[in-house]
């Protein structure tokens, strides 16, 4: 059930009446209820792993808490640790290594694989999971004694599936001191609801169409223009496909009375690498520099293991993304980056901001060739391409090219002036009057051939 679909938004408007018609003790239940529906609507046997991934975390964060010895908490540890990894790592990398193991020992491809389905959203919950009983080992956060608390957590259904990732702090400090969210705090959770369906259907869906058709067959479209806008397509399809996602949610975590973080802070805008993983899936990177980079030591040891810690943390950001060597490269060339940003640190006129977006921006789009291409030569054709002067034709319909710039004009002004934030608390024409022409974009733009899945859903 795609948050892009009638049928889904059926289900919300059920959803909220339940939730606000049923006395406060049972809300819980409605939404830990629609939340296992919710999951069941992809294929109902993977629940029974979602409820084992919960019972086991529930019972190592216990098991820490009530610990006598230092032994005891690390056992508890290792067992959700090892039951989380393990279960992501069979069905997300199996197939993978297996297809490395038949390569090095000259098999035939395929001849160790499986026919294994990715349960849906597990990229998400483990590492959410994760986070909670870490911090309940580093005596960071409380242990939940109630089961169905803890099994709401992990599948709250707005997030469940591309998150963003939300800290257990974060969910229980709303969930027990639960408040009715106020007229204009509904008005935003709207509006953030409205603003990602619009971001989805006319922006990302539209521009899929043209990273679709030159990512299908690289070498049907030669030439430096095409190489280069169909990475920028690509590039803005998943910003606004990931980050309409995310507004969703958070607009639906809104009109539930839960306040999910920011997880995407205009990124395209970022003056250096650094500062797009600053703006860019926001909980994701603060994820891996607490639970990755600063354990492996930071920035606390030194340049070389600086560098070292931010190269292992990107490597594993990039596998968490997809089991390809593609991904591997690909967090391997951000890396990079970033170790070079460090090295060469240093301040820079302000009147070269709008220089340093553009490379930047060119820097991430060469990223983007191996997030997207589908094999390592296609790749590497991709980038001969866009850095080979050659002339080609230019296949993107010019309304789609206005309306980017639109909204590159609108990000612009939301940068400075946070125009967004005060539509809710505005008159009452003006937030009737951008909703109208929200829905009206919906109307006229959106694609509605068939319900495209979000991007994410397959990581």
């Amino acid at each position: 059930m795609l948050f892009n679909t009638q049928e889904f938004f059926a289900f919300l408007g059920i959803v909220l009446i339940l939730f606000y018609v049923s006395p406060v003790p049972v809300r819980r239940i409605v939404l830990l209820a629609a939340s296992y529906f919710f999951y069941m609507c992809w294929i109902p046997k993977f629940i029974m792993l979602l409820i084992a991934l919960t019972a086991i975390d529930y019972t190592a964060a216990r098991w820490i808490s009530g610990a006598g010895s230092q032994r005891s908490r690390k056992i508890a540890l290792i067992v959700s640790l090892a039951a989380n990894l393990g279960l992501l790592g069979f069905f997300k990398y199996y197939n993978f290594f297996a297809d490395n193991l038949a390569y090095l020992l000259h098999r035939p491809a395929g001849v160790f694989s499986m026919a294994i389905i990715l349960p849906l959203g597990i990229s998400f919950h483990t590492f959410q999971s994760m986070s909670y009983v870490i911090d309940v080992y580093r005596r960071e956060q409380k242990p939940v004694t109630n089961l169905i608390d803890y099994a709401l957590y992990i599948a709250f259904f707005p997030q469940l599936v591309a998150g963003p990732i939300v800290r257990a702090r974060e969910f229980f400090g709303d969930l027990y001191h639960w408040r009715r969210p106020a007229a204009d705090e509904v008005l935003r959770a709207l509006l953030l609801l409205l603003l990602g369906l619009v971001k989805k259907m006319v922006m990302a869906d539209q521009l899929a169409q043209v990273a679709n058709e030159y990512f299908k067959n690289p070498a049907q479209h030669p030439g430096m223009p095409a190489a280069w806008l169909g990475v920028i397509a690509f590039g803005l399809q998943i910003y606004f496909d990931f980050s309409g996602y995310t507004d969703m949610a958070i607009g639906m975590a809104g009109l539930l009375g839960f306040h999910f973080p920011v997880n995407f802070r205009r990124p395209y805008l970022a003056a250096s690498i650094t500062d797009f993983w600053r703006r860019w899936h926001m909980s994701l990177s603060r994820w891996l520099r607490d639970y990755l980079y600063i354990p492996l030591g930071g920035n606390r040891h030194g340049r070389l293991m600086t560098y070292r810690n931010l190269m292992i943390t990107m490597l594993l950001g990039g596998l968490w993304h997809g089991a390809s060597w593609n991904f591997v490269v690909w967090g391997a060339y951000h890396g990079s980056l970033l170790s070079l940003e460090r090295l060469f640190r240093r301040k820079v006129p302000a009147i070269l901001y709008p220089l340093r977006v553009l490379a930047t921006f060119a820097l991430v789009m060469i990223g983007w060739v191996f997030f997207r291409a589908a094999t390592h030569d296609d790749s590497i054709f991709v980038l001969r391409q866009m850095f080979t002067y050659k002339p080609g034709p230019l296949a993107i319909p010019v309304w789609l090219v206005w309306l980017s710039v639109i909204a590159l004009l609108l990000a612009l002004l939301e940068e400075k002036k946070e125009w967004f934030e005060k539509i809710a608390v505005g008159p009452a024409w003006t937030y009737g009057a951008v909703c109208a022409v929200l829905l009206l974009a919906v109307e006229l733009l959106g694609f509605t051939e068939n319900a495209v899945p979000f991007v994410y859903f397959q990581f």
